[in-house]
């Protein structure tokens, strides 16, 4: 079950970006920040990013097949993930719109902005929980030992979630951690 290790991982660099976010922009909102718009652009690029390219396809292509086979009772909630996994995508898009219109816009641009991060967060949030609560206890019961041979060859040959295929998002994960103030990330407070 080397993918669920994998996954766990995946799940750890996304949330910490996303927790990030979510304290920058808290700091933001009671005015102890200032919009650090190459820091937001960052964290927004990754949650777009490392998800798509490097999280859902391995679960959409692995897992849930393998999964869906082996216990037709997962199927709603696989089909509820696959759903969330394309409504994550259209709402990170909507996330960089509203970062293009706040950094446009000025502080009086900053509600529209904290509202669609907010609406973010707490689907991002729900979605990770409904993985790690149910979607992987689920699959450690019903897929076989010659299923997790299966999944582990193909998450494996996949990359290091901090780092990317070519290291891309190594660069990128390490600007978000430098930029990011305390207690954060490594950057200067407020």
């Amino acid at each position: 079950m080397k993918s669920i290790d994998i996954i766990h991982g995946e799940h750890r660099a996304l949330a910490s970006v996303l927790q990030a976010l979510r304290f920058v922009v808290g700091e933001i909102r009671a005015g102890k920040l200032q919009p650090d718009f190459r820091l937001l652009a960052a964290m927004i690029d990754y949650i777009t990013q490392v998800p798509d390219k490097v999280h859902h396809p391995k679960e959409d292509d692995y897992l849930f097949p393998r999964l869906r086979s082996r216990s037709p009772a997962a199927g709603a909630l696989i089909d509820l993930l696959e759903q969330q996994h394309a409504e994550g995508y259209r709402m990170t898009v909507e996330l960089l719109q509203a970062l293009v219109h706040y950094q446009s816009m000025g502080a009086s641009g900053f509600a529209g902005f904290d509202a669609v991060v907010q609406r973010y967060l707490d689907f991002s949030w729900a979605h990770l929980n409904k993985e790690e609560g149910e979607l992987l206890p689920l699959a450690r019961e019903a897929l076989t030992t010659e299923d997790w041979q299966e999944i582990d060859a193909a998450f494996s040959a996949n990359f290091d979630p901090y780092a990317g295929e070519q290291g891309e998002f190594e660069n990128l994960f390490g600007r978000i951690v430098n930029m990011t103030p305390a207690p954060y990330g490594l950057g200067p407070a407020g």
